[in-house]
């Protein structure tokens, strides 16, 4: 199981996780409000009661001063006394101006009726009541509980996504730096024995010819060791014609790749130029990554093509190739570092490519669309040169 598979159930186990807590929540939370909704009732059932006592103690002329502290102690339930026609008696507990305004104890009537809560009969009057303010935060916690721990998580995975990138950041810088440094030193000792060899064999034409072939190798060399160095600086662009760029790239790689692939590349001589800002040594990098991996998904033989268009601001390259193709649900997931399919790769290519095309060109590389068994096409955007 690879480490994106692996990140993928660890966020699936996490999120329910989150639900789990979230539901039982939920269940314990419906619980208490349904207990406490139950003795809100019962509490105004003795304030009903009470206030039934009060109406026959005047009547009778009785003492119900025990009565009278029951209907003054519901301060928290707002209630609605009406006759047997509907028509409002008094009410409490919906606030001091509110208690005497008919206009709006009407409405809350109406909402009441509407929402099916029963009565309470007290002969031959009728009590409304609607949920304390008390109850209706204990209803309503699951939810701000829910926006909580998901404002948690975001964040939380935000944070933590911004620091491991920016870690993640500088052990390429300085991974890239230490390669190109150690590269250097020895790059330089073969270039130095190459020439002491060619002025020692002068006139030996084969040896000639073997150390200019190992002097275009140093050079090559030399060129990926400076590609490296330039990771983690800021490179210089140069106003360059994409189809000169493109027709260097597709020269060196279709000499190292096999017979039976044809490359179908735009001839800068047939086609207009337009121009991009790049450096060159960053751009062909990409541009060899995105070949050397449509070589390899080909085994040996097929198509790699190439097309160029634009719009107002930007240039557009597509590459495609008729490999083994990329699921969908990888296309993402290509651009991580570490992701690969080959069995001796480190997955740092294409993460690289993208790096080299976000960071330093302020383009885009994607995969545009791919078919398992029938092909890729990478898109790379580039602003217009200026």
């Amino acid at each position: 199981m690879d480490i994106y598979t692996k990140k993928s159930r660890w966020k699936f186990y996490l999120a329910l996780g989150g639900m789990i807590i979230v539901a039982i929540s939920l269940f314990y939370t419906n619980y208490l409000a349904s207990k406490l909704a139950e003795e809100e009732r019962k509490k105004v059932e003795t304030w009903s009661e009470a206030i039934k006592r009060i109406g026959e103690g005047e009547l009778n002329d009785c003492d119900y001063t025990l009565h009278t502290k029951i209907s003054r102690s519901n301060t928290t339930i707002p209630v609605i006394l009406v006759d047997d026609r509907d028509n409002i008696i008094g009410a409490a507990n919906f606030g001091e101006s509110l208690d005497t305004n008919m206009v709006y104890l009407v409405k809350e009537l109406e909402k009441i009726k509407a929402d099916g809560s029963e009565p309470i009969e007290v002969d031959p009057q009728y009590v409304y009541f609607k949920e304390s303010y008390l109850l209706k935060l204990i209803r309503y916690f699951p939810l701000l509980q829910f926006f909580l721990i998901v404002a948690f998580i975001v964040f939380g995975y935000i944070g933590f996504s911004s620091a491991r990138r920016a870690e993640q950041n500088q052990v390429w810088v300085g991974m890239a730096k230490e390669t190109a440094h150690q590269l250097g030193t020895p790059i330089s000792a073969i270039m130095a024995w190459i020439e002491h060899l060619k002025m020692t064999r002068e006139g030996d034409e084969p040896t000639q010819e073997i150390l200019r072939e190992l002097d275009n190798d140093v050079g090559r060399l030399s060129l990926i060791a400076d590609r490296f160095s330039k990771i983690g600086s800021e490179p210089t662009l140069d106003r360059i014609n994409i189809y000169d760029e493109l027709e260097e790239c597709r020269a060196y790689m279709q000499r190292r790749a096999p017979r039976k692939v044809v490359f179908n590349f735009p001839k800068p001589d047939e086609s207009e130029a337009l121009f991009v800002n790049i450096n060159s040594h960053l751009f062909d990098w990409v541009i060899e990554n995105l070949l050397r991996n449509a070589l390899d998904a080909m085994d040996g033989k097929g198509s790699i093509s190439a097309e160029v268009y634009d719009d107002t601001n930007s240039v557009y390259i597509d590459l495609s190739d008729t490999g083994k193709g990329i699921p969908s649900s990888k296309f993402n997931t290509v651009f991580q570092p570490g992701f690969t399919t080959k069995k001796r790769g480190w997955g740092l290519g294409l993460s690289l490519a993208k790096r080299i095309i976000e960071s330093y060109h302020s383009g885009r590389i994607f995969v545009k669309k791919s078919v398992v068994n029938e092909g890729t096409t990478f898109t790379i955007e580039l602003p217009k040169g200026k």
